[in-house]
């Protein structure tokens, strides 16, 4: 029996929609490579259940084991690249829009200055 717990049952669809399909897809990795459940489970470490509920995507399996997959297949390298900053759009946008704020509230500090300046002048 699985874990119960208030992450996984909260568990946005769009991410449960991913998990499913990347168990799918090393499902299918393990099969084209003619590997038994029984010795694909072994190399990873875990129970043929365990890799059975990992090859459908359950989110109370373990990030490790999903990696250790991973490693075997060869593609872990591209697992640190998925939260990289580079594509982290929210904070870009974040910081564009602070950016923006403080060149606005500076624009207008200037304005300001400017103006006073002027009518002090004459």
């Amino acid at each position: 029996m699985t874990k119960s717990s208030i992450a996984l049952s909260s568990l946005p669809p769009e991410a449960a929609e991913a998990l499913f399909s990347l168990g799918e897809q090393l499902a299918l990795a393990r099969l084209r490579r003619n590997e038994s459940q029984r010795h694909w489970a072994m190399r990873i470490g875990v129970s043929v259940p365990t890799l059975i509920r990992m090859e459908r995507g359950d989110a109370s399996v373990s990030i490790g084991v999903y990696t250790t997959a991973l490693w075997l297949l060869g593609l872990v390298g591209g697992l640190a690249e998925l939260a990289s900053p580079d594509k982290d759009k929210g904070a870009m946008e974040a910081i564009i829009r602070e950016v923006t704020r403080v060149r606005a509230t500076r624009k207008q500090a200037s304005l300001t200055a400017q103006t006073g300046k002027k009518k002090a002048a004459d």
